[in-house]
C-alpha cells in the first residue's frame, strides 16, 4: 500500500491498457457476468460489460481512476470485504507479487468466486532480460523473492495457464514492456511505473542507468540484442492463469 502511494502518483500515464493483454483477460473471464477486481489499481484491465467492483488499497491509485471507473473499495486481498461466492469471478492482474501473503490472498479469491483469471509471471525468468542480466542484476533477488507464475497456478488449482508475450510496442508500462526500446528506460518517468525500480535502491538503478546510455551511446547495446530487434513480441514469462471451482 505504501510503495503504489509514493509511486502511483502519475501512474495512469505510463500504465495503459493493452488490448492484446485485454482480449485473453475477457476470453478467460466469458460466462462471468459480475467480477471483483482485486489490486485493480487504476482499473487498467476492468472488463467492459460487466458489474465489476474493484479492490485497491492505495488511495494514489484510486484518485487515478477515470470517469466511469467501476466502484472502488479500498481494501487488501487478503481481507476482502465481500461474502462467499459473491461474486462470478474474481481478477487480480498483475498484482498478486504485491501482496503481504500471498497464500492467504489466493485463498479470498477462492472463497468469493468459483472462478479466478490471475495475471502473473516466472519471476526467475527476469533474469534473462537484459536489463537485469546486463545492468541491475539486484533487481533478480527481488524478483525471486515474489510469488512466481507457477506457484500461483499450484495454490489455485489451476485449470488452464495461457502464455501472455509482451508485444514489441505494447502500452502497459510494466517493467519489461520497452525490451525493444531500451531509451525509453532513460526516462525517470517510465521508471517510476514499475514496481522494480522503485523497490531497488535509487543509486543502483542510477549506475546502471548510466551504463545503459554509454552502451546506447557506444552501440555496444545493439551489438549486444541483435537478436531482439527483428522480433515483434517477446515471451518474459507473463502467464494468464485459470482456474474454476
Amino acid at each position: 500500500m505504501a510503495l503504489y502511494d509514493e509511486i502511483g502518483v502519475g501512474y495512469a500515464s505510463q500504465r495503459r491498457t493493452d488490448p492484446r493483454w485485454l482480449a485473453p483477460i475477457l476470453d478467460a473471464l466469458d460466462g462471468a457476468h459480475t467480477v471483483l477486481d482485486v489490486g485493480s489499481g487504476t482499473g487498467s484491465y476492468a472488463p467492459p460489460g460487466r458489474t465489476v467492483l474493484a479492490v485497491e488499497p492505495s488511495v494514489a491509485m484510486i484518485r487515478q481512476r477515470p470517469a466511469g471507473a467501476p466502484p472502488v473499495v479500498r481494501a487488501v486481498a487478503e481481507a476482502l470485504p465481500v461474502a462467499d461466492n459473491a461474486v462470478d469471478a474474481a481478477l487480480a492482474v498483475l498484482t498478486v507479487h504485491h501482496w503481504t501473503d500471498w497464500r492467504r490472498g489466493l485463498s479470498e479469491l477462492r472463497r468469493v468466486a468459483p472462478l479466478r483469471v490471475v495475471l502473473a509471471y516466472d519471476t526467475a525468468r527476469v533474469g534473462d532480460f537484459w536489463m537485469v542480466r546486463d545492468y541491475l542484476p539486484e533487481i533478480l533477488r527481488l524478483e525471486l523473492s515474489r510469488p512466481s507464475a507457477a506457484a500461483i497456478a499450484d495454490a489455485l488449482g489451476t485449470d488452464v495457464v495461457l502464455p501472455m508475450p509482451v508485444p514489441w510496442d505494447f502500452t502497459d508500462g510494466i517493467f519489461l514492456a520497452n525490451w525493444r526500446r531500451p531509451e525509453a528506460y532513460l526516462d525517470p518517468r517510465v521508471r517510476r511505473s514499475a514496481s522494480a525500480f522503485a523497490q531497488t535502491p535509487a543509486a543502483v538503478v542510477e549506475r546502471g542507468i548510466a551504463r545503459l546510455r554509454a552502451d546506447l551511446g557506444s552501440g555496444r547495446w545493439h551489438e549486444n540484442n541483435a537478436a531482439l530487434l527483428d522480433k515483434d513480441e517477446y515471451d518474459a514469462g507473463f502467464r494468464l492463469v485459470v482456474s474454476r471451482a
